[in-house]
């Protein structure tokens, strides 16, 4: 069994850096009301669930993961108040802990969409908090969600993404290190998308210009969009250290702002971030980006569609720390979007969430064994709380299947 800080830091958070996370929200009525639910919920999990009076809940055994309330009172008050925001938030505040994150929200995430009683979800949906409008995709307003995530810190990218750079699913094959299967899972993409010697790419979504090195590794020259200052300051060094700066152009663009034709649009795990109100706009401008005949290569992830449906407007504890502004789609939605606004017809699908799972527990274990460098960085330890708390609930969702991730290949009809 290991032991995360939580167990041994019960600091207060500075309110400067989290304002309202030292003192839990209070609710006598929905907190007695969320200890009932939590209990009922964790009744069949495979978990134990221990407190501090020695009471132990679920069904798991000696053997189970283990989920350790530190601060009941606190736990449930966080919880009755917002459990989307609170169940997150609660853990970043210390408490609660677990013996291996992931493992004990992975039985979590198999019952989530039945967690709470369906006449309760009715309740909750008229109650619960949406996305505020100022996390609107707007043009300005894409930039700061971006911003927000993205422009943290280079240094803090480096210290737990593999030498690639690639912050999305890797592909595995049988012997692949996470570097071959970030490369793998690039030349994947870049296959869907048709990209040879002499293509004319354009790429939605930079990152740190890994993708955009392979493809001119191919021949083919690529004009990289991003809306992060920051990423495009490390892909454009790390594109002329390898030697393609007259094969790659990286603009500070939105894909709303792009112009031109190509034969190939790429895009990786950049459509979760664009808003389900701007789906038609990004289907449509890829529609007008490509030649007839071109190629687009879409990695995207995905989740069943009626959860996509009863999440699409709800504001989650991802959205007040992680990812502001984003949603993350079906396949369904984005056949239909797809279909709707761009005239392309599908050439290709693959589906590899499990890859996924194994990509964040890298990334989780890198960060852990690398936060002495990250402190070092200006992050405190409720930052590391949230950090890990982020990828050990991806994996979760991965591992479980609530999510999954998809590669797309399309190709323009001109019809």
């Amino acid at each position: 069994m290991t032991t995360t800080s939580v167990d041994r830091a019960q600091d207060i958070p500075d309110e400067s850096r989290w304002p309202g996370l030292a003192s839990p929200p209070r609710s006598a009525l929905r907190a007695r009301i969320a200890a009932t639910l939590f209990r009922r919920a964790v009744r069949p999990l495979d978990v134990r669930v221990t407190f501090p009076d020695g009471t132990v809940l679920g069904a798991g055994g000696p053997e189970a993961p283990e989920m350790r309330i530190l601060r009941p009172e606190a736990f449930f008050h966080r919880l009755g108040v917002d459990a989307k925001i609170g169940f997150g938030e609660s853990y970043m505040a210390g408490d609660w802990t677990a013996s291996d994150l992931a493992e004990v929200l992975t039985p979590f995430a198999e019952r989530m969409a039945t967690l709470v009683p369906p006449v309760l979800q009715k309740f909750r949906r008229i109650a619960e908090r949406t996305q505020p409008p100022s996390e609107e995709n707007t043009l300005e307003g894409a930039r700061a969600n971006i911003h927000r995530h993205y422009d943290l810190s280079n240094d803090l990218f480096g210290a737990f993404l593999d030498e690639s750079m690639m912050y999305s699913s890797a592909l595995f094959g049988p012997a692949d290190d996470l570097t071959a299967a970030q490369h793998r899972k690039i030349d994947s993409v870049l296959d869907y998308a048709g990209v040879r010697d002499g293509s004319e790419v354009l790429e939605i979504g930079t990152g740190w210009g890994e993708l955009a090195i392979r493809a001119a590794a191919r021949g083919a020259h690529v004009t990289s969009l991003t809306i992060s200052e920051e990423q495009r300051a490390l892909a454009t060094e790390r594109i002329a250290a390898a030697g393609f700066s007259d094969r790659v152009e990286v603009k500070l663009c939105d894909y709303r702002e792009s112009s031109g034709q190509y034969d190939a649009v790429v895009s990786v795990e950049m459509i979760e971030a664009v808003g389900a109100s701007y789906w038609p706009a990004f289907y449509a401008t890829i529609g007008e980006r490509l030649r007839p005949g071109g190629r687009f290569g879409l990695q995207a992830i995905t989740m069943d569609h009626d959860r996509m449906l009863a999440a699409s407007r709800a504001y989650t504890w991802i959205h007040k720390y992680i990812f502001p502004g984003g949603i993350i789609p079906s396949v369904r939605s984005i056949e239909e979007g797809v279909k709707a606004n761009a005239r392309f017809k599908l050439a290709g699908m693959r589906e590899f969430g499990q890859d996924y799972a194994r990509t964040l527990r890298l990334w989780r274990e890198r960060f852990l064994h690398r936060w002495t460098d990250i402190a070092g960085f200006g992050f405190d330890d409720v930052f590391r709380r949230m950090w890990e708390f982020y990828l050990a609930y991806s994996e979760a969702g991965f591992r479980s299947g609530y999510l999954k991730v998809h590669q797309f290949g399309y190709e323009a009809t001109g019809e």
